[in-house]
């Protein structure tokens, strides 16, 4: 019986194989042992490990250059499992409010847990110190952050969290290991919706998390017991995805600089926010930080009102109104009406996010294509 399903014969498929399994026949009790005693990397039970899931992970993990990955059944679980596995009662744990808004629910469930929990703007990186605290067990940056693609310093937020002995956790969906790898900045944990860029075609949903091979046990503990392991045709599809990943990357990356360079020339567009643009604040930061290009998403102020921004996307004909990121398609949305829907109204623009703001991912349509989207839309506002 060999120890890998995915090479019974001393070869390869060319694509990874779908084990759906859920058990396995033991060749002997011995085998049995040297699987669960972990001297050989063997499968027993979905919950547990699946050769295909596996296989993924191990691409993850080269991409983000970690030791080994873990990969889950969506971004958000990764982002619990990540909570669960090292916050405990009376810990304090510091995230940003320009993150992914379901952070929030989960916020609150660890609240009820005993979990201190402090918000932070992302002005407030520049002096995370201050808001450190001796019990300070985590804190979790998105960079560039969600909705409104700022860029934080990693190196700063490591030497602050260092300072009392704390994690790093780095989502890196936006900018993806393409452009940016947060474990050479001193990250503990690197999460992904994997969903999103990682995937790249709206029809999986995936959570991964990178990191070392310590880690990666402490994880692979949560996510066994608490049953968030991914389905072997998701994995598969990641799989597939995975092998045009640096591809769309690239031209998501260079279609994104056209049009943010397009969007600045603009009178009806404000505020407007790629890490590209040398006019954005945290521009060298973001230098220092990415590699390749500066990722596919932007965020922008349309107009002045709701009504201008829904005018604008109502008359876009490239570009799909939808939420989610990192597709093969250009996606926009209005954030306070989608992706921050699970704040409460008053936190919605707390720390900046408006009404008339929108967040703009870019696919891997021609960039001409693109342009003139953007611009006979504008038109109309």
């Amino acid at each position: 019986m060999p120890n890998d399903p995915l090479t019974p014969y001393g070869n390869r498929p060319m694509v990874t194989p779908i084990v759906n399994a859920v058990n396995y026949e033991y060749a002997s009790f011995e085998v049995l042992r040297q699987i669960t005693d972990g001297e050989v990397e063997g499968y027993t039970y979905h919950r547990d490990d699946n050769p295909t899931v596996r296989e993924v992970e191990h691409k993850i993990a080269a991409l983000e250059e970690a030791e080994d990955c873990i990969v889950c059944t969506t971004g958000m679980a990764a982002c619990t499992m990540a909570y669960l596995t090292y916050l405990r009662t009376g810990d304090h744990f510091i995230i940003f409010h320009d993150t992914y808004g379901a952070n929030y629910k989960v916020a609150l469930i660890l609240e009820q847990l005993g979990v201190q929990v402090t918000w932070l703007d992302d002005n407030d990186a520049e002096q995370i110190e201050k808001h450190v605290q001796p019990n300070t067990r985590m804190i979790f940056l998105e960079t560039p952050t969600n909705p409104l693609c700022k860029t934080i310093d990693m190196q700063h937020v490591r030497h602050a969290a260092d300072t009392v002995g704390a994690m790093m956790v780095v989502d890196n969906t936006f900018a993806t290991p393409y452009h940016q790898l947060p474990l050479k900045f001193g990250a503990d944990l690197v999460i992904h919706s994997a969903t999103k860029a990682l995937g790249g075609h709206n029809d999986i949903m995936a959570g991964a998390i990178a990191s070392s091979k310590e880690h990666y046990n402490d994880l692979w503990f949560t996510r066994q017991a608490i049953g968030t392991t991914l389905d072997a045709y998701s994995a598969f599809l990641l799989s597939r995805g995975l092998k045009t990943f640096e591809l769309r990357a690239a031209t998501m990356a260079h279609n994104a600089q056209k049009a943010a360079e397009f969007l600045a020339t603009q009178p009806k567009i404000s505020r407007l926010s790629y890490p590209g643009l040398p006019s954005c604040l945290d521009h060298e930061i973001a230098k220092r930080q990415m590699m390749r290009g500066f990722g596919g998403m932007m965020a922008f102020d349309v107009g002045s009102s709701q009504d201008d921004a829904k005018e604008f996307i109502n008359r876009l004909k490239v570009i799909y109104h939808a939420v989610s990121l990192g597709a093969t398609e250009s996606l926009i949305c209005i954030p306070v009406l989608t992706t921050m829907l699970y704040l409460p109204p008053e936190r919605r623009t707390i720390f900046g996010v408006r009404e008339n703001t929108v967040r703009l991912s870019l696919g891997i349509e021609p960039v001409e294509r693109i342009l003139e989207d953007l611009d006979q839309a504008l038109s109309a506002v």
